[in-house]
Formats: structure tokens, sequence, C-alpha cells
């Protein structure tokens, strides 16, 4: 760490409402603060070589402190980093049952579950929950970022280069490696409230973290957190469907109630450490589906004279507890043993509903049942892993004297995946599932069975089933000359599903001089499917296009459905990815670092287009029961089905980009210091195959072009952050600007691109600390009001029309518009 970094280390620890920005730790200089030497002494992510530091890797690495984190405002680790790390997209969505409470997290425009994210360097289980909507990462099951309170957190590392063959799958795009707090000094309070300009979206948080030493070096720490968030709603009048017009729809972020409870603690025992940490999570959100007017035939006009909003409650439980034991071992090495257990639980439960079928349903004297409940239990996911290393990692004598640093291990790991039914009305067609049973609702025509909003899961989807897989890997670091540093990595995997893999990575550094230094790196990844993806299915019914019952299915990969269609089960991604940059500190007080990147992804895990059955065959005739010239109608009428998805490796992508990062540092003769931060991101992906293991659909049957401006378009093609701090006395200033670039979609309106333009966001904020252990902050975020633009009314008919005002499937900053909020931090 620098002179400069000190002071900005100083600044930020003096002013908790100041954000600044994690390429800060990347381009940091020796410095004599004992707390930056406690930084620089961990072993970042990205190298196992114990002191290495992010100022002298050979990727990038930007390390995100803890003041930094804290003086965003925000509360969500997720949106956090959307405001400080460019290369992380957070998306806003809305109408999209589950995804709503867990949002998709990205890394370098790739998906969810292409970023791998460690916990004090130990692999995080996934979520349970799959983003089948029309979302950013539709298809992927990623890691529920927020599950873990930002009281707990000491700082983030986020790796922007490929690590597959360090860390294993899912590491394609990078890695989010969270550092947990060890302090045992004092306890932290905090407390904030806040909402939206106009008046919704109430925000109370209240944060304690304190710590408990074990005898004279362990360490207990303990964090505890709960949060209370209003929903917001964005959506305009409905002018369609009800006379007079008005609000119909529910459009914003969803209510969110979070409590957390964590630890992080260590132990001397006999030459080494005992280690645990973990934690549990129980949050409770509550969003919405789609209006069903009073005339519907899925509403009952007895129970909702004036249609109604189906309301999706969720239930996300996240539970984890790594334990472990490392010590040194014959002098220069060390070795490391743990068991890491973790598990994802989602409920739905839906209310303001009801099952149709089951009121309509005729009695065996005559009349109707006349009677439904309007909610209902609709289903749980699980995921649940449990991951066992053994890690060795030391130095040799190598080239010209210098140590050779190797590091090897084995790694064991278990992932399982449950579906468990909801109640039998949340599903069932009337009480008895009977098929055969005429059910007509209050048009006339066929009644809807299962509950409104979101169906419920079914024993025909239920599954506990799960796979395991084992690896081994190498690791080699040196410097061959003193300016000249190499390292290498191989990782061997082995899977119980779909076989093994074998990955290599290769990295350099040339420092041509104290103040400019060239890097890069080039490796081989991949990615194992899920066990969302392997094991996930459902069923929900619908009305064809002729008004016959039948059911859209999801199907279960290597199923009788998707053999039918040739459809192979699922294999892994394979990825070669490269980074070549610099790093240039002039001065003392400026340093500027680029790195262009590449990643090229072969068969990509996607989730299909809705595949409907022909309404006329090859031969031309229209198709029925006995035109053998449909081969879609073929499969799907059998066993009752009007449109079916699935997961297949079906895609190749190409993602190109270039990260800068700027930092300047003045220190007035006032003793005022001002810092000047940027940091650029510019990323474009490419789908650059398409294609498909089905005889009988095409590739752009499997995967059409709305897909591909979802994969290519969805996610901003530019991020940059700029930031201003000025720090003088006990008044700390921030002001911050975030550019989102535009994003298109055409997923609801198919052959109808729309794109959305590109945004400046301004936040800015000031502290005043009135003792070193109390200090009040105030600030805004988005303080210019900044909404994204408006659904075109005629491209975009008929969302706009039904109050989708801003759009839906793709919005990185959201639409809730500005926010202010207030925090008190009390440390005693």
């Amino acid at each position: 760490m620098t002179a400069q970094r000190h002071r900005l280390a100083q600044a930020i620890v003096a002013a908790l409402a100041v954000a600044a920005l994690p390429a800060f730790a990347q381009d940091a200089t020796p410095t004599p603060d004992a707390s930056a030497k406690q930084l620089d002494t961990v072993q970042v992510t990205g190298s196992r070589v114990r002191g290495r530091t992010a100022a002298d890797t050979a990727a990038p690495v930007d390390v995100i402190r803890r003041e930094e984190l804290e003086a965003t405002g925000a509360q969500e680790v997720g949106q956090i980093l959307q405001m400080l790390e460019p290369s992380f997209n957070f998306s806003r969505t809305t109408v999209s049952d589950g995804t709503d409470i867990l949002r998709p997290a990205t890394l370098r425009a790739l998906g969810p579950d292409q970023v791998l994210v460690l916990v004090n360097g130990k692999r995080r289980h996934q979520q349970a929950l799959v983003n089948v909507q029309q979302t950013i990462g539709r298809g992927s099951a990623g890691t529920d970022i927020n599950a873990i309170p930002l009281g707990a957190v000491d700082h983030i590392e986020v790796l922007r280069d490929g690590a597959a063959a360090q860390y294993g799958s899912d590491a394609i795009a990078g890695v989010i490696n969270i550092i947990l707090r060890k302090q045992t000094d004092h306890t932290d309070v905090s407390v904030q409230a806040g909402q939206t300009y106009k008046g919704d979206g109430e925000l109370l948080s209240v944060s304690a973290n304190t710590g408990v030493a074990l005898g004279a070096d362990g360490y207990l720490n303990l964090t505890g957190e709960y949060r209370d968030r209003g929903e917001t709603n964005r959506a305009g009048p409905d002018e369609l469907r009800v006379s007079p017009p008005r609000v119909t729809q529910h459009l914003g972020d969803a209510e969110a109630k979070d409590a957390y409870f964590w630890l992080n603690g260590g132990l001397p025992l006999g030459a080494g450490e005992l280690y645990w940490f973990g934690g549990l999570s129980h949050r409770k959100g509550s969003s919405f589906g789609f209006f069903r007017t009073a005339g519907d035939n899925r509403t009952v006009p007895e129970y909702y004279p004036d249609g109604f909003l189906p309301n999706i409650r969720t239930t996300v439980d996240d539970t984890s507890l790594a334990v472990g034991y490392r010590a040194p071992l014959a002098g220069t090495w060390d070795w490391d043993v743990s068991v890491n257990r973790g598990r994802s639980r989602f409920g739905f439960h839906e209310s303001n509903s009801v099952n149709v079928s089951w009121y309509y349903e005729p009695l065996a004297g005559g009349g109707i049942y006349a009677d439904s409940p309007r909610e209902a239990d609709t289903g749980k996911l699980q995921a649940d892993q449990t991951t066992f290393n053994l890690d060795f990692n030391g130095s040799v004598d190598g080239f010209g004297g210098r140590p050779l640093y190797l590091a090897t291990g084995y790694e064991w790991r278990s992932d399982d995946y449950r579906i468990t039914p909801g109640d039998p009305v949340s599903y069932t067609y009337g009480r008895t599932d009977n098929r055969a049973i005429v059910i007509r609702g209050q048009t006339g025509d066929i009644a809807q069975p299962g509950m409104q909003g979101f169906p419920g899961f079914s024993p025909n989807e239920a599954v506990d089933d799960g796979r395991h897989s084992q690896a081994i890997y190498f690791d080699a670091e040196t410097n061959l000359a003193e300016n000249f540093l190499l390292a290498g990595a191989v990782r061997f995997e082995d899977y119980s599903d779909f076989g093994n893999t074998t990955t290599g990575k290769l990295s350099m550094r040339w420092d041509a001089s104290p103040r400019f230094a060239l890097r890069g790196t080039l490796e081989t990844g991949f990615r194992a499917p899920g066990v969302q993806q392997l094991f996930y299915s459902q069923r929900s019914t619908n009305l064809n296009a002729a008004g016959v019952l039948t059911d859209t299915l999801t199907a279960r990969q290597d199923s009788d459905v998707t053999r039918a269609f040739g459809i192979e089960p699922l294999k892994d991604e394979t990825s070669k990815s490269g980074s070549l940059g610099f790093v240039w500190k002039p001065t003392d007080r400026f340093s500027l670092t680029m790195d262009v990147f590449r990643i090229d992804i072969d068969d990509r895990i996607i989730f299909s287009s809705n595949i409907q059955p022909e309404t006329t065959g090859t031969d031309g005739l229209p198709c029925n029961a006995t035109n053998s010239n449909c081969p879609i109608s073929a499969i799907l009428d059998p066993i009752g089905v009007g449109q079916v998805l699935f997961f297949t490796n079906a895609i190749d992508t190409k993602t190109e980009g270039v990260d800068f990062v700027a930092n300047h540092d003045t220190t007035f003769a006032s003793g005022a210091k001002l810092n000047l931060t940027a940091l650029v991101h510019f990323n474009r992906t490419e789908v650059t195959d398409r294609r498909s293991q089905s005889p009988i659909l095409s590739p752009s049957q499997l995967f059409d072009d709305t897909q591909v401006t979802l994969i290519e378009e969805g996610q901003p093609r530019a991020h940059h952050v700029l930031q201003g701090l000025y720090d003088q006395g006990k008044w700390q200033l921030m002001s911050r600007a975030n550019y989102f670039g535009s994003v298109s979609g055409e997923g609801f309106t198919p052959g109808i691109k729309q794109t959305w333009s590109g945004k400046w966001l301004f936040d800015a904020s000031v502290r005043y600390r009135f003792t070193p252990a109390v200090s009040l902050t105030v600030g805004a975020d988005n303080i210019f009001d900044t909404y994204p633009d408006k659904w075109d009314r005629n491209g975009g008919f008929p969302f706009p029309q039904l109050g989708f005002t801003y759009g839906w499937e793709t919005l990185p900053f959201g639409m809730n518009g500005g926010s202010y909020y207030a925090r008190v931090d009390w440390r005693f």
C-alpha cells in the first residue's frame, strides 16, 4: 500500500458515508500504517501464495474494504457491489415469481452461474431457485449473494479473470470472495432509515457486530441484522382491461423482511488453528403476478368482482457452516482441512388467488361446489451442498535461488436438489384432478386448474436427487527473474453424471520498472450443469388456441420428452479466456490500470424458447391425430402438453471487454484531502453459434431471436463509476456517478426490439463525526430522480397500455427513482 492508500484508508474510516472504490487496493504501494500492513498480509483471491497482495498479482483483483461498503448507503451486498464494481450487474426484476426476491448477480456480462462466490476462500453453495422467467440469467441458478449480511463483511475481493483451473466449476467469469470480520475489540451498532422520493420503499435497518476474544489469540465475531424494506410500485394506469383506467399491476421492488445471524471464529489448537464460520438468514418476500380481470375465465366474480392481482409470498431460508483446521507443516508449508455444508430453501405461497376449477366443479346432485381456498402452499425448492477440502501450500528453492511456490489439494463435493409438492389445491384440476370431468368457468370455457399466479408443484415434479464430484489441483508460481512473475495451474475434476474435465491456466507479470508493469493470463475453463438444471421441472396448465385444456411443461433434462426430441443429456460448458493489461503509477498520487479480456464459451447451457405444436405439417396439411408429418404434435399430444421448454447445450458465445481504473489523490496545505477516482468498463457478448441436437427442431426454434437479444444486449455493455471524495476535519463529503449503458429486449414483443438508452445516476452523502465513537450520515442515491426510458407505446403494445411503463425484462438500475437516507453509527 502507498502513502496515497494510507491517506485514503484514514479518510474512509473517518466517514462511513464516503464510497471509495474497489480498484484502490489494486493500485496500492507500501505504507507503514499498521492496518494497511494487516491488509497486505492477506492471501488475495487468484493466488495461493501467502502474502501476495492485489497490487502485485498477475490478474486484476479489486479489494473493496468495509468502509467503502458501508459508505454507499445501500444495505444489500448485491446492490452495493453494483454501485462499486463496474463489471458486476445486479439487475432489478419485477413480475418474475421468485426472481423478484432473489435477483440475478452477474460478472462481466455472463450468467449468474458463471461466477463463483467464496466466503473466507471456501466455495459458497448456490441458491435453490431457478430463474425461469424472461429475466437476466434465464435458465440459471446463481448464488444468493444477499444471504450474507453487510454487518458481517470485512472486505470483498473480486477477481476479474477466469479461474476454473484454480477453484473449479462456475469461475468462468471470475470469482467474488467475501471475507468475514474477525474483530474482538468493540461493538458496532448501526441504524439506518430511508425511503424513495415518492414516499414508498421505506427502509429500516438495524445491525450489530461484536467480537469476543477466545484466550490470547482466539476470536469469535458475531453479527445480527434485521432489515425491513417496503415495496415500490411504478405501474401506470391499465387502459385496456378496466374502465375507467386505474393501476392494476404492481411493478417495482418486492416487499422484503430479512433477519440474519452470522459468526466467524478461530481458536488456537496444537500447532495450528481450529476455525469455523457460517450463518442463518431468514427472509420473507411479497411480490405479485399478472392482473386477472373481472370477466376473465380465470376469475371467480363472487370472490373478486373487480378482478384480482395474485400475491406471491416467498420464504428464503439459507444456512451454512464451515469447520476446518489449518497448521504449519515442515517449516515452509501449511495444510488446511475443512468441511463446508450449505443449504438454500425457497418456499412459495400463493395468496389473493383462487383455483377456478375447484370453485366451479360440478356436484353429483347438480350445481357446483362454489368454494375454493384463496391461498395455498405452492411448493418448496431445496439445494444442499457439502464440500470437503484438503489443501497444502508452501515453497521450495526454485530458479536462481528464488522461491518456487507450490500448492496442491483434493476436493470432494456432493450437490443435492429437492422439489416438494404444494397443497393439492395449488395444482389440481378440480378436487380429483380428473381431466375427464368437464368443468367450465364463468365464461363457459374450460376452467383453469391450480392456483392463479404461480401454480403449485405437483407430485409429478417432485424430486430428491443429486450428484457428487471430486477434484485434484496443482498450482506453481515463481519469479523467473526479479521482475518477471510466472504462474500456472492445472485442475482435474470428475463428476458422477457427465464425466471428467481438465483445465489449465498460465499467468505472467513483468515489472518493467517500479512504475510500470504488464500482466496477462490465458485459461481454459468449464462449468458443470447445476443440479437445478439437471432436476428442475414444472408443469402448469393452460388453454391452447383451440380452447382445449393443455399443459405447459418445463421438461427435466434426460426425460422421456427431451429424448423424444433428440435432446441429449446436459454436459459441461467449456471456455477459453485471456486477459492482457498494464499497471502504471507515474507518481505516488496517481495510478492507472487497463485490462482487456476475452471469454469464449462453447456448449453454453440455455433454457429453450417455448416449443409449440405445429398447426400445419410438413405436407402442408393441418395437424391432427392422423397426420404423421407433425413431429412436435406427435410428441406433445399423447401427454397432453401444449408447449414445452427444457435445458440444453445449444449455443456458443464470445465476450470481449476492457476495464480502466484511474485514481488521483491530493493533500492541501490545510490538511484537507481530495480523492478522485474513475472506473470504466466496456463489454460485448455475441452468440457465435446456435445449434440443435434435435432432428425435429431447428436452431432458431430451439433458441429464438428474442433469447439471443437477452444474452447479447440484456445487460449494459458499458458501466462506469466516477467519484470525488473530500475530507476535512470531522466532515466528509462524497459525490459519485454511475453510468449504466443501454440495454435492449424483445422477449415480450418478439420481432420488435426496444432499446432503453444509457443513464447517469448521481449519489451524494455528508458525514459528521460528533465523537470518535458516534457519527451521523445523511445521503441520497440517484439524487436527480432518474428513471429508465419509457416503453414505446406502439412497439411495446399492449404492455405500456397495461401499465408496464418502463419496461420489464432488463432494467439494470430499476425504476424506483431517487431515495434518501440517514444513518447513525455507534461504537462502544
